[in-house]
């Protein structure tokens, strides 16, 4: 068969965007063709995807590509997003949406480094440098471009978990390194990996500067700062957006093919369609996924007051308990409920141990204690009394309170008013007949989270479920944790939720921490 001089295609992208490719000869194989598509249209191709092409024979109808003899020299192509690509949200025309990139991470920093393959001649250098060794103990010495591959290369890899790791995690970076190739351990070094550390955390810095010249949002927010030149702006060590509590998608870009104009589009069409008397769920939780970035840039960079944010996304109140949980999810990539109650339960027996070693004790973190365990033993123990107790014994346990924080009100005269200054509350809404002075209500009929004294969530059916989800509302809307409550929090982040940003814990923390993990 003759070679030809021109293999001309049409490639369509996403249902909107077609792009011309030229090639000199037609491709070997399917997968070749592939191969080739995803060098010559990357980003937009950075997913697995399959090709189908309009069969001359049955008048264009689209047909899988499965034998690259049935191309035309001038042929239409349509990329087809695998169904097991796990970012893809969209692979058939029949889909409300086009496919879009909901999230640029999907984990966070792991605790063993994955150390990247480096460029084919660096590779081929440290596999004859870890032989030797081996055998001799000799180092190996690197060229600057040998050595600029290698940070480069680990610097990209770094960035897809962290824009800002901390120095813990760039140390870990570096251990990893020296471990997997330990001919380019240093011989000055106590673990061999120092140097290796430094020039890291400078190739990091090197690296967000590309990426903010380029227009990564997450990097570029923090640029334009104060410098010889611009004196009079802000600090540049000051104020820095960057996630401070293992988020593992703090700011992303807006989707490829969307900006701000598209996006406000969408964010009106949510809110039409929530107003509606039997909204589409499936659309409004794909509209929110597509909207995503559009919300955390409002977030980050705005700090909206969480009623006016809230009458903006009506979304996030309307069938709270999937739409909080789901943006959790895009933030941290952890299911909400299921790793909340996995944590509290498995944790709950010694934890009601040690509230009661506590409790046997004299003082008023005692007595607080006493007072509530003997509430619980009054109670039938079910899976949801036992987590109110634990929840609620345990900012006492941590030597924290707030009054204001563990609300009680009457269902009949509850009054928006009347929390104007409360900042951040549970609020437990009781019925006439049941007293508002018990310090622990195990089998209160509803619930309602407060935040900037606006009841953001009501008919909440349990106490564990309203905590759970003011938790999720607080990573969801970028929040603080309560002024009085820092620890409590804390400690579900970083022991319930496994969320680790690699500041070392606080004293207590660590204490109860070490208590719970003790064998008896």
């Amino acid at each position: 068969m003759a070679v030809s001089q021109k293999f001309l295609l049409r490639v369509h992208v996403t249902t909107d965007v077609a792009v011309k490719v030229s090639l000199t000869k037609r491709p070997e194989s399917v997968e070749e063709l592939i191969t080739i598509l995803r060098e010559k249209l990357n980003p937009r191709l950075d997913f697995e995807f399959t090709l189908q092409y309009e069969d001359p024979d049955f008048d264009g109808q689209l047909t899988c590509l499965l034998d690259i003899q049935e191309l035309p020299e001038k042929g239409t192509l349509k990329v087809v997003r695998s169904e097991s690509d796990v970012s893809s949200c969209a692979s058939s025309d029949t889909d409300i949406l086009p496919h879009v990139p909901l999230a640029q991470r999907l984990k966070c920093w792991p605790d063993t480094f994955p150390v990247p393959t480096f460029s084919y001649e660096v590779e081929h250098l440290l596999e004859e440098g870890n032989r030797a060794f081996e055998m001799s103990g000799k180092h190996l010495r690197l060229t600057r471009a040998q050595k600029h591959n290698i940070l480069e290369t680990m610097a990209s890899v770094m960035h897809t978990f962290k824009a800002y790791p901390s120095d813990r995690d760039v140390g870990l970076a570096a251990e990893a390194l020296v471990t997997t190739h330990p001919c380019l351990k240093e011989p000055g070094s106590t673990n061999g990996s120092y140097g290796w550390k430094t020039s890291l955390k400078f190739k990091m810095g090197n690296y967000r500067t590309k990426l903010a010249r380029s227009g990564c949002v997450e990097v570029s927010v923090n640029a334009g700062r104060r410098s010889v030149n611009n004196p009079e702006r802000e600090h540049p060590h000051s104020n820095i957006k960057r996630a401070r509590r293992a988020e593992v998608n703090y700011l992303p870009n807006f989707p490829r093919g969307e900006d701000q104009v598209s996006l406000e589009d969408m964010r009106v069409q949510i809110k039409n369609e929530v107003e509606k008397t039997e909204p589409n769920k499936v659309m409004i939780e794909k509209l929110m996924q597509t909207t995503f970035a559009l919300r955390r840039h409002e977030i980050v960079q705005d700090s909206p007051m969480v009623k006016n944010f809230l009458e903006k996304w009506p979304a996030l109140r309307f069938d709270s308990q999937v739409s909080i949980c789901a943006e959790f999810h895009r933030v941290t990539n952890i299911n909400l409920r299921n790793q909340f109650y996995a944590e509290l339960d498995r944790h709950t027996p010694r934890l009601m141990a040690l509230y009661r070693q506590k409790a046997a004790r004299t003082g008023k973190i005692s007595e607080a204690l006493r007072t509530i365990l003997n509430h619980y033993d009054l109670q039938t123990p079910d899976v949801n009394v036992k987590r109110t107790a634990v929840l609620h014994a345990l900012p006492v346990y941590l030597r924290e309170g707030d009054p204001e924080f563990f609300k009680t009100c009457n269902a009949d005269t509850l009054d928006e008013s009347t929390l104007f200054d409360t900042p951040v509350a549970l609020l437990t809404v009781v019925t006439d007949g049941a007293s508002q002075t018990s310090p622990v209500h195990f089998t209160s009929s509803s619930m309602a989270v407060v935040v900037e004294g606006d009841l953001v969530l009501r008919d909440i059916p349990g106490f564990s479920d309203a905590f759970a989800l003011l938790f999720g509302l607080i990573y969801a809307l970028h929040l603080d944790y309560p002024r009085k409550l820092v620890h409590t929090f804390t400690f579900v982040q970083k022991i319930f939720m496994g969320l680790d940003d690699g500041k070392p814990l606080k004293p207590c923390l660590h204490a109860l921490k070490n208590d719970l993990l003790l064998k008896e």
